[in-house]
């Protein structure tokens, strides 16, 4: 299979332990705009499509290629309202984050039971296992994690413990493989603001405002408790 990666060199090299890409043929570049036309690949595989929302224009031009994006940020039915795909509609929501990327189960959304069989066959293909969450903004995992990972900023602004001690407290009492400012680190402050601001602009729940001691360290100007 032709598959087309975009993406930062980091968070390319953090896909590519995923694994599963032997044998096919893979391009990798940095924006969608330094590649050919897409009809010359079979997958495109867009690791920072929260991004670059907007290259959902192109897509649309290309229906017959499928697109598993990093969507956590917006909702596959979201692009479908701000987008003409009347062509078809190509784009696999994926959980594409830094420090979600190469694991063992890919958390993926789709728009209907018609992008299942064709799902099924690209990971048939690359070897990967998933599973299909709701179609929602935040998907599962992310803002599972951001949301416990906004809270542990909330109890260190608070005193309540260092952050030593809660990644330690989050690990041996939940029996998490990382604590969360650990995680923090690993997908990177930026994107997590951005997921929990995403999720609380969404659904208006109060648990998904920023703190503001996790606002100010990302350096980000958004709503704060």
């Amino acid at each position: 299979m032709n598959i087309l990666v975009i993406g930062e060199e980091p968070h390319y090299a953090a896909f590519l332990e995923k694994g599963g890409l032997n044998g096919h043929r893979v391009q990798q570049v940095t924006s969608l705009e330094r590649t050919g036309t897409l009809a010359d690949h079979e997958l495109v595989v867009d690791l920072n499509f929260d991004e670059h929302t907007g290259r959902a224009r192109i897509y649309a031009k290309y229906p017959q290629v499928p697109v598993l994006a990093s969507i956590v940020r917006t909702s596959l039915s979201e692009l479908m309202s701000n987008y003409a795909f009347e062509q078809g509609f190509s784009i696999i929501g994926c959980n594409w984050l830094p420090g979600f990327a190469a694991m063992p189960v890919t958390e993926v959304s789709v728009i209907g039971e018609e992008q299942k069989p064709l799902l099924a066959e690209i990971m048939t293909s690359l070897g990967w296992e998933y599973e299909i969450v709701e179609d929602r903004v935040g998907l599962v995992t992310p803002r599972v994690i951001c949301m416990i990972i906004n809270e542990a900023y909330l109890a260190a602004e608070e005193g309540t413990a260092s952050r030593e001690d809660i990644n330690t407290a989050m690990r041996l009492g939940t029996n998490y493989p990382m604590g969360p400012f650990e995680w923090c680190e690993k997908i990177g402050i930026r994107h997590v603001c951005g997921v929990l601001d995403a999720v609380y602009k969404a659904t208006g729940n109060e648990r998904y405002k920023i703190s503001a001691l996790l606002a100010r360290e990302a350096g980000m100007n958004v709503t704060v408790m």
